[in-house]
């Protein structure tokens, strides 16, 4: 089953952010990843919680997803990525509350 990793991102230091961006791909690709949302700035629609950016990527699994967030040859990347932004990630399985 599809898992999706939902990403919000505040941007704190745009030129370091960058590097980041020009990274990450390649290891979302060889993850079996891909973007669904790539960066958008959302619309609050209700509630009090809207990041400034959303980044969705859908995996094959839980598993790839897993392995993509925990791949050593990553963790500098996500370094970048950590000291250029305020961010969270959530993993999400596809399919319903229902199937749990």
């Amino acid at each position: 089953m599809n898992a999706y990793l939902i990403i919000e991102i505040e941007i704190t230091d745009p030129a370091n952010f960058m590097r980041y961006v020009s990274e990450i791909p390649k290891h979302i690709n060889r993850h079996g990843g891909k973007y669904i949302v790539e960066g958008v700035t959302p619309e609050l629609m209700e509630g009090s919680h809207c990041p400034q950016r959303v980044v969705v990527i859908e995996f094959p699994s839980e598993e790839n997803a897993k392995a993509f967030i925990n791949d050593p040859d990553i963790q500098s990347v996500f370094e970048i990525r950590r000291n250029s932004t305020n961010s969270n990630i959530i993993l999400a399985r596809g399919g319903s509350w229902r199937d749990e």
